[in-house]
C-alpha cells in the first residue's frame, strides 16, 4: 500500500524557493526525495498565490485554536470553583439561629411594621 506524505507550506516555500534560486529539479527531488511533478505542481501553486492563501488559513486556525484552548481553560477553572462552592455549602457550618425545617421554612423577621 502506498503512503502519501504530507508537507507543511513551509518547506513547500523552501523547495520552491531553492528552484527559484537556481537549483534543477532532479537535485531537489533527489536531494529530499520528491518527484520532479510534485515539485513543478508546488511551482505552479506558488506563482499562482496559493501558498499565500493557505498560510493564511494556517495563521487563522492557529489564532482560533489558542483561543479556543483558553476558554476550555477558563471554563475548567470555574468548574473547580462552582464544585469547590458546592461542597463548602454542603459541609459548611449552618447557622444555629436558622431554621432547617423544610416544611415551615425561614423564619419571620422582626421588625416594627410587623409589632403595630
Amino acid at each position: 500500500m502506498v503512503r502519501h506524505r504530507t508537507h507543511s507550506i513551509e518547506f513547500k516555500r523552501q523547495i520552491v524557493q531553492e528552484y527559484l534560486a537556481g537549483e534543477t529539479l532532479h537535485c531537489l527531488a533527489r536531494r529530499h526525495d520528491l518527484s520532479r511533478n510534485l515539485i513543478r505542481i508546488w511551482i505552479q501553486k506558488f506563482e499562482a498565490g496559493v501558498f499565500d492563501e493557505d498560510a493564511a488559513v494556517a495563521d487563522a486556525i492557529e489564532v482560533y485554536e489558542a483561543r479556543i484552548a483558553a476558554l476550555e481553560r477558563l471554563v475548567g477553572r470555574q468548574a473547580l470553583e462552582i464544585e469547590f462552592l458546592k461542597g463548602a455549602l454542603k459541609h459548611g457550618p449552618r447557622p444555629r439561629s436558622a431554621t432547617t425545617s423544610v416544611i415551615t421554612g425561614p423564619g419571620a423577621s422582626p421588625s416594627q411594621k410587623d409589632a403595630v
